[in-house]
């Protein structure tokens, strides 16, 4: 079974039997995206919460002069949506695009009702999920707000330990919100703290 199978993951994750795993997992929809395709427009409706099995997602928005503000990053065993569309049918403020060859499971506002109905543990799960959610979005705020470049970057690597040679630099400095040569800057300043000469 593929480590980051959706299935899986409610077992793992969630401590769900694996019958009732096998119940919720085998009504989802599975899709597969090529590299660049927008999952979600800006300006649509979110109608689902996206689980990666393989691959990688962003979320990103566009500012006034066009640039892109990359929100998030979502590997396997992620999620990623845009909640304010998703649970209160407000049009997208964000773009969600494939930034690989990406296999997804589909999740309904429903398949939420539905697992708390098979296992009261999941809401325990899903509310837990929820929150941490949002101490992440508040920790990504401060360090936006007051962090230094460095220490941003630190916190990336922290988060998203695989991703350092799966997508561009300019996307970890857009996620970072600096700029490119900054974060070249970053880097290498933290590349030459650590650097030992041989004797």
């Amino acid at each position: 079974m593929n480590e980051f199978n959706f299935k899986s993951y409610l077992i793992n994750a969630a401590a769900i039997s694996e019958e009732q795993a096998t119940e919720l997992y085998d009504k989802l929809q599975k899709k597969k995206y090529e590299k660049g395709t927008i999952l979600l427009n800006k300006g649509a409706i979110c109608s689902n919460s996206f689980f990666v099995e393989k691959g990688l997602l962003r979320s990103y928005r566009l500012g006034d002069d066009g640039k892109e503000h990359i929100i998030q990053f979502a590997p396997e065993n992620w999620f990623i949506v845009d909640r304010s569309s998703v649970y209160f049918n407000d049009p997208s403020d964000s773009f969600i695009e494939a930034v690989e060859d990406t296999e997804v499971v589909l999740l309904k506002e429903n398949f939420f009702a539905t697992a708390n109905k098979i296992s009261p543990v999941f809401g325990q799960f899903n509310d837990k999920l929820l929150h941490n959610h949002i101490r992440q979005m508040q920790k990504r705020i401060n360090l936006l707000l007051g962090a230094t470049a460095e220490r941003r970057y630190l916190s990336f690597i922290e988060m998203y330990p695989d991703l350092l040679l799966r997508v561009p630099q300019w996307m970890i400095a857009s996620y970072l919100g600096i700029t490119p040569e900054s974060l070249s800057r970053v880097r290498k300043d933290i590349a030459k703290r650590n650097f030992k000469p041989s004797k």
